[in-house]
């Protein structure tokens, strides 16, 4: 009778994932508590890292909620964090999280206009590099005035639409039939073949525009979260913010531009992948069709998507108010304004963004670890006994380097706050202060795009519903991401070393 029951667990424990994997994540939760007892704590927090990390390796054979958060578990009962320590680092980023409950839902209710809007961009314009350049750089100058998150959402709104639209086709089902989970079951085999190139076509889009996020993200007060946080502290305003970081964000930019197209070009690193012509004729007759059915409602609710689009701008601009509070404000206003009023249909909105919003407050159980145990201590010290000459572009890499493993918005809060406590007891001085605050906003921003790890909305978009059905998966994006992580990198170090 407890043999079947047994059984029945071990079936259960983290779903359909691979026998090997439900293996590898107990001898994770056996391991640690003997490093963390018999070894050190230190060693034992850095051995959690590395498993969390390989939890989000792993997103698409299971998602990482559920063994990331069994770590964060297992952690807080061996006393590596406190409960209390993961409320504030939550309690830290609620900005973020109130982003993504309502601001990712407000979205949602704009899908339509999104999808209006960049079908006919698509089908616009015919080059594939200029396309590119074109989700490159709208993301990078969005970012740098509204946010990274938002911009996200926005970009894997309308490539989930895109890819809804062809599937239906290739599946031979309705709209509303469609796989959401981007299964090929169904598919016809005159379209398998299109599907694998638009899945292509489609990442290809996804990381230009995620790392244009980035490289917008670094320019100003209100692109990262983490740079509200460094300009409060030095007291930068906005413009001057932009000024003093501009040296180094600016040369990146266009080093970033230029990546995007050479990668294109040269089909580096999986780039490169056309529209096919199929599915080209499909997006275009979809266009036709939608047109041919608009009518006086659906028109007036175009016209009113928009009207909620512009009021989001402005709000986004001028900071009206919390990132979160403007989405939740959209979402109330397009759902007005379209006739969206019954429950089950607004929770929709709701099932792409709070499954990462749980993810994220696991993550933060891991930043209350790294806090609490000081892991990135040593690294803080080594770099402030350098020479004043070297410390930038030390801040920079070390920066860039535990942002890639960890969480930028994390590293920046403990860099600044070092920093800003050597100026407080008189072993830095203001202007070195200001230099190395440059230093540590630019090394978390830009060599983070290295690992969906490293900034959110990477992360956002490795753990969306939408990397499953274009098979991104961890280890290819980070394979897509390197040329830009290879060029932005040096080029900030360079800029860092001669301009600072």
């Amino acid at each position: 009778m407890s043999y079947p029951l047994v059984q029945a667990f071990a079936k259960n424990f983290l779903g359909n994932s691979p026998d090997w994997y439900k293996y590898t994540i107990v001898a994770f939760l056996l391991i640690n508590p003997v490093i963390f007892f018999y070894v050190d704590p230190f060693v034992a927090g850095w051995v959690l890292v590395v498993e969390f990390i390989f939890t989000l390796a792993m997103a698409l054979k299971c998602y990482p909620l559920q063994p990331g958060g069994l770590l964060a578990i297992e952690a807080i009962a061996m006393g590596m964090a406190t409960p209390d320590s993961v409320y504030a680092e939550a309690v830290n980023a609620f900005p973020v999280i109130l982003l993504l409950m309502f601001m990712v839902a407000g979205i949602f209710f704009l899908k339509e206009l999104l999808l209006f809007t960049f079908t006919r961009i698509l089908l616009g314009v015919q080059s594939k590099t200029l396309l590119s350049l074109l989700f490159c750089s709208v993301s990078a100058v969005l970012s740098a005035f509204l946010d990274a998150l938002t911009v996200t959402a926005v970009i894997i709104t309308v490539a989930a639409g895109f890819y809804s639209v062809y599937h239906k086709v290739a599946s031979g089902k309705t709209f509303s039939q469609a796989h959401e989970d981007g299964s090929d079951d169904g598919v016809q085999e005159l379209h398998r073949t299109d599907l694998e190139s638009f899945r292509s076509f489609l990442r290809n889009l996804m990381m230009h525009g995620a790392v244009g996020t980035a490289l917008g993200g670094v320019m100003t007060t209100v692109g990262e979260p983490q740079n509200l946080l460094i300009s409060e502290t030095v007291g930068w305003d906005f413009i001057t913010f932009f000024l003093r970081v501009a040296p180094v964000s600016i040369p990146v930019f266009f080093a970033g531009m230029i990546t995007c197209v050479f990668v294109e070009k040269t089909r580096l690193c999986g780039y490169g992948a056309q529209l096919p012509d199929n599915v080209r004729q499909v997006l275009t007759e979809f266009s036709a069709a939608e047109d041919e059915k608009r009518g006086v409602r659906e028109n007036a609710s175009l016209i009113a998507q928009a009207i909620v689009a512009l009021i989001l701008v402005v709000g986004l601009a001028l900071h009206v108010a919390q990132v979160g509070i403007v989405g939740l404000m959209v979402m109330v206003l397009a759902t007005t304004f379209t006739g969206v009023v019954e429950e089950h249909r607004l929770g929709r909105a709701f099932e792409e963004a709070l499954p990462f919003t749980a993810l994220l407050v696991v993550f933060f159980a891991i930043v209350a670890v790294i806090h609490e145990q000081h892991l990135f201590s040593p690294v803080i010290h080594w770099v402030l006994t350098l020479s004043t000459d070297i410390q930038p572009v030390a801040f920079y890499m070390a920066n860039g380097i535990l942002s890639a493993i960890s969480d930028n918005v994390f590293v920046a809060t403990v860099y600044i706050s070092e920093i800003k406590a050597a100026l407080d007891a008189g072993t830095l001085s203001r202007d070195q202060f200001e230099i190395l605050a440059i230093a540590i906003n630019t090394g978390t921003n830009l060599p983070s795009v290295a690992t969906p790890n490293g900034q959110a909305a990477f992360l956002f978009l490795l753990t969306s519903a939408l990397a499953p059905r274009i098979r991104l998966s961890y280890g290819r994006m980070v394979w897509l991401a390197l040329p830009y992580t290879i060029v932005l990198t040096i080029v900030g170090a360079v800029a860092v070393v001669m301009f600072l």
